[in-house]
């Protein structure tokens, strides 16, 4: 089964600014790109920090003078304040590796706080960027795709089930599984794995099976679990 990585959504075309870029340059390159945050690589291409908007801001609110606040309200005239991506950036940066799951991708920005990272090979150097959006990615995914997961990942690489025996129909990312499978946690296994292919949505569990072991599976981790 397929595992999605940060490197099947990220974006690859990054726009990024040198440590000695002045406020002006980082200014127009966030304007010109639409980004709200650019990485800062040194002349390695590594990164070394990340600047946004809010740093940005937080140097005008410190210069106290108003024609700097008018930077990001469309004007592009008059003196910006004299510092360069270096001094205004936030460091070390939060990144992640290209071959980090989506799931792992999400579960950082959630909990930094943040709404894009930049991506780093092993030697720290920038290779992409992903955002929220780009996670979001994986749900556009087609149903035909999806099923075709479920099928060939699922059923027949993961389980060894025959897709002659379990239906899988998948409508707007909502997966049916419909058929019968020896026993229940078989079921159970089946449905919480198709639940974890890029674009389900949700499982619909219409399977049936042949026998109940569910309190066997229980009384096993029990004595697995036990004290000897």
């Amino acid at each position: 089964m397929r595992q999605w990585t940060v490197a099947d959504v990220m974006t690859r075309e990054v726009v990024s600014v040198a440590p000695d870029a002045s406020y002006r340059e980082v200014v127009d390159a966030l304007l010109d790109s639409g980004v709200s945050a650019a990485p800062v690589v040194d002349a390695r291409g590594r990164v070394v920090g990340v600047v946004s908007e809010a740093d940005l801001l937080h140097r005008v609110e410190t210069t106290g003078d108003e024609r700097h606040r008018r930077v990001f309200g469309g004007s592009r005239h008059g003196d910006a304040p004299g510092a360069a991506a270096a001094d205004l950036m936030t460091a070390p940066a939060i990144v992640v590796a290209p071959e980090a799951s989506v799931a792992a991708a999400a579960r950082r920005l959630e909990s930094e706080r943040i709404k894009r990272m930049p991506v780093v090979d092993a030697d720290g150097r920038l290779v992409g960027v992903v955002s929220r959006r780009d996670l979001l990615r994986i749900h556009t995914r087609g149903d035909a795709d999806i099923r075709a997961e479920i099928v060939d990942g699922v059923l027949l690489r993961t389980l060894w089930i025959d897709p002659v025996v379990v239906e899988v129909d998948v409508a707007d990312g909502v997966v049916t599984l419909t058929g019968r499978v020896q026993s229940r946690s078989l079921a159970r296994l089946l449905v919480d794995l198709s639940g974890t292919v890029a674009g389900v949505v949700e499982v619909v569990d219409r399977l049936a099976w042949d026998h109940d072991d569910t309190s066997v599976v229980r009384d096993r981790r029990h004595v697995a679990g036990g004290r000897r």
